[in-house]
């Protein structure tokens, strides 16, 4: 790292990183309510190789409880239906002529919990990873007083200060994105 705008600016890359992982990971929680990016990234064994579902059919939601998945290549479908049927997702996908429905029964309030439960400890994950980010960015604020180029305290210290604020900054953000897919999990 050689100076404060590039260690403030690698740190808020990283941090930005978390949180759209974070967002990434929250697409695949079911809610009671259907949305293809549940099973957009299912990995269907096409051919030998593991590919995302989206890329092998078109996914749509017909109904606010069902999702609708037709395969661009019909013979594909039993493959297709196997990787629903493994995904733990708990679905059971019903073949009809050359296309795949998917039921989304509503979710007991136990499992709701569950749901909850996963989302905020992925969240609390995301956050593990922000304050490695701050310690990381800090250690390199710190390298600066020993470098070839002599940084005074006081921008270091301004640096830190900028570090932290990051971090608050992110940390809110992932807090309200939490509160967000919970709010929505817990929605009868």
């Amino acid at each position: 790292m050689s100076d404060p705008d590039t260690i403030l600016l690698e740190a808020e890359d990283q941090m930005t990183k978390a949180m759209d992982y974070l967002r990434k990971e929250f697409q695949g929680i079911r809610t009671g309510r259907a949305s293809t990016a549940l099973v957009d990234y299912i990995k269907v064994d096409y051919y030998g190789s593991p590919t995302d579902l989206k890329q092998l059919a078109a996914i749509s939601i017909p109904e606010p409880t069902q999702i609708l998945i037709k395969p661009f290549d019909a013979g594909s479908i039993g493959e297709i239906k196997k990787a629903i049927e493994n995904s733990g997702l708990g679905l059971n996908p019903m073949t009809e002529a050359k296309q795949i429905r998917l039921n989304i029964p509503m979710l007991s309030t136990d499992r709701r919990k569950q749901l909850a439960a996963q989302a905020k400890k992925l969240a609390e994950e995301q956050k593990v990873v922000l304050r490695n980010t701050r310690r990381d960015a800090n250690k390199h604020a710190d390298a600066l007083t020993k470098g070839e180029k002599h940084y005074p305290e006081d921008e270091i210290e301004t640096l830190k200060n900028e570090i932290q604020e990051l971090l608050k900054k992110y940390e809110k953000q992932m807090e309200e994105i939490y509160e967000a897919k919970a709010t929505e999990i817990m929605e009868v």
